[in-house]
């Protein structure tokens, strides 16, 4: 069974990363969302209800499980089994980053890393950028994953 990880603090969880989630589930048998917990970071949603809004968001969906974890993400992806990481890139920046997690995943765990590249149409979409425009009253519903109405009534 080929599992990978999908890992982020997801705070809020955006439609770039359900993008990416979407693109890569035909990739894999199994796709597991780690939801980062990170003490020395503030949230705006608890673990809790970022895990809960995206198991919502994948209910229909079974190779597609939800959970949080506050180690490494070596660590989860050893106790998941996952041989895979999923990163999604939105520009040049990202790339370099993810680069350098990337060889760091390998040279530690024996973890590889897969990279999609953002949509065009979403590359500006970030996590910080939603919190901002929230923080300012701004309407992020276009930015953020909504269940189909199928999805709803389940």
């Amino acid at each position: 069974m080929r599992t990978a990880i999908f890992v982020g603090s997801f705070d809020p969880f955006t439609v770039g990363h359900d993008s990416i989630v979407r693109r890569a589930l035909p990739l894999f048998d199994r796709l597991v969302i780690g939801v980062g917990v990170n003490s020395h970071k503030k949230c705006l949603w608890s673990a809790e209800e970022r895990v809960e809004a995206i198991r919502r968001l994948y209910a229909h969906e079974p190779a597609i499980e939800v959970k949080a974890f506050d180690d490494l993400t070596i660590d989860f992806a050893r106790r998941e089994q996952a041989a895979f990481v999923v990163k999604g890139v939105r520009s040049a920046k990202d790339f370099e980053y993810e680069r350098e997690q990337a060889e760091a995943n390998r040279a530690l765990g024996g973890l590889e890393t897969i990279l999609l590249y953002a949509e065009p149409s979403l590359a500006y979409v970030s996590s910080s950028l939603v919190r901002e425009l929230r923080a300012f009253g701004r309407d992020i519903t276009a930015l953020l994953p909504q269940p189909s109405k199928e999805e709803n009534i389940r």
